[in-house]
Parts: C-alpha cells; sequence; structure tokens
C-alpha cells in the first residue's frame, strides 16, 4: 500500500464521500464511525469497488477509542498519509438550556479528540512527510465556526476551535511538510441535517461530493502549497442557521 489514510466519522455524509474519493485515489482507509452496524455496511460499499478498507468502532469521545483507531490502523496499514477528522456532533438549545452532558460531549467528539489524533498520528504523519513533504490532515469545521449562531453557541465554539487548533498546527508542522486544512460548510445534505430539511430544501443545500472534491484537490497540490481554510457557502452567502438538534455524524 502507497498511501494510506484514517477517516473518522466516515459511516456517512462528508466522511463516507471522503473514504469514497481516498480509495479512487489509491489509498488504503481505516474507517472510524460509532454505530457498528452502519459502519459495517459502509465498509462492505466501499470495500466492494476493491479497495482497502479497515473498520473500527468507536466512540470519539473516549481517549481509549482515538488510540484504539491508530493502533488498528498501523496494524493494517504501517503508515499514514492523510487524517480526516470528520466525527462531530451538535445540540442546539438555548445558553440558560445547555445541558453539561451535552455541552461535554460536543467539546469531547468535536474539538479533544482532534487533539488527541493528532498526538497519536505524530510520528505516522511524520513519517510520511519524511518521505513526500505533504502528509494532510483535513478537519471538518462548519460555517459556524466562522460566525457563531444562536442555540448552537456551543457547537459553533468547538468549530471555532477547530479552526484556531488548524492554524496552530499548519504553524508547528508545516516546517515539517505535514499540511492541514479547516473545513468550514454551511448546509451539506447528509443525514445529520435531516432535521432541518422542512426549512432548507436538500436540493439547495451543498453535496457531500462538493467537500470530497475539494480534498481531492489538496491531495493533488505540491509541497510548497497550502490551503488552511475552505469556506463553503450556499448561494448567496446564507447558512440557513436554526436552533434545534444536529444528530452525531460519528
Amino acid at each position: 500500500m502507497k498511501r494510506a489514510a484514517i477517516v473518522t466519522g466516515g459511516s456517512s455524509g462528508i466522511g463516507l464521500a471522503i473514504a469514497r474519493m481516498l480509495l479512487e485515489e489509491g489509498h488504503g482507509v481505516t474507517l472510524a464511525a460509532r454505530r457498528p452496524e452502519k459502519l459495517a455496511q459502509a465498509a462492505a460499499q466501499l470495500a466492494a469497488s476493491g479497495g482497502q478498507v479497515e473498520p473500527v468502532a468507536v466512540n470519539m469521545a473516549a481517549e481509549a477509542a482515538v488510540a484504539e483507531v491508530v493502533r488498528a490502523h498501523r496494524a493494517r496499514f504501517g503508515r499514514l498519509d492523510v487524517l480526516v477528522n470528520n466525527a462531530g456532533v451538535g445540540v442546539g438549545a438555548s445558553v440558560a438550556e445547555i445541558e453539561t452532558r451535552r455541552l461535554d460531549m460536543q467539546l469531547a467528539v468535536n474539538l479533544r479528540a482532534i487533539v488527541l489524533f493528532y498526538r497519536e498520528c505524530a510520528d505516522l504523519l511524520r513519517a510520511a512527510a519524511a518521505e513526500h513533504r505533504n502528509a494532510l490532515v483535513v478537519n471538518t469545521s462548519s460555517i459556524s465556526g466562522k460566525s457563531g449562531e444562536p442555540w448552537l453557541s456551543v457547537y459553533s465554539a468547538t468549530k471555532a476551535g477547530v479552526i484556531g487548533f488548524t492554524e496552530a498546527m499548519n504553524k508547528e508542522l508545516g516546517p515539517e511538510g505535514i499540511k492541514s486544512c479547516a473545513l468550514c460548510p454551511a448546509w451539506v445534505d447528509t443525514p445529520m441535517t435531516d432535521f432541518v430539511k422542512g426549512s432548507v430544501p436538500a436540493e439547495g443545500m451543498i453535496r457531500s461530493e462538493d467537500v470530497a472534491e475539494a480534498v481531492r484537490m489538496l491531495l493533488r497540490l505540491s509541497p510548497a502549497c497550502v490551503i488552511p481554510e475552505i469556506v463553503f457557502q450556499l448561494p448567496g452567502g446564507a447558512t440557513g442557521a436554526l436552533p434545534g438538534e444536529i444528530p452525531s455524524g460519528s
């Protein structure tokens, strides 16, 4: 296997689209997500195309889960060229009604897990960068990380944190050949946005494949070019933000 990748939140939506693209580009893929049955279906679908896929069912909120994903990936592929931190969860609530357990869950999955994945993958990413100066980490943020949204305040804060951490990693790891990019999409037509499709039609949303194609572009850049952030807007720049619960993308 010449190249290999980890994709979290990979059983549907953006993560699945990126995993499919990475297989097309010749990467072996470790696919991590929370729900075993859904993950198994996604992995089987991807493997049917002839790609090498390693499914790992874990809850990204747990530190041990992050270590398990990296352990399984290391055992199967032995190298890491691309890390896609895509798993995410959001719960809408007014500030006076924020529940601590849901606050902690969003902080753990959306932000803490990304930090832990960088830590656990640092040696593998450095090895790839030493080889070709083009190791890549993609972190899924949100357009709400660019401009905080009411009722999605915690989600917005975690996604803003993702952007800040991505910037820091480019300054810290960029000189070694490890690039980081934060993806900041508005509404994307995935199961995660089903709750809002009565107000924002699916046909008017960004496609998961749009995001995957942006990542494909990142793969093809020269070592001399870094794109730290990509914002995906709806026509007119609308975000369509609404209060409510966003189901987990992990």
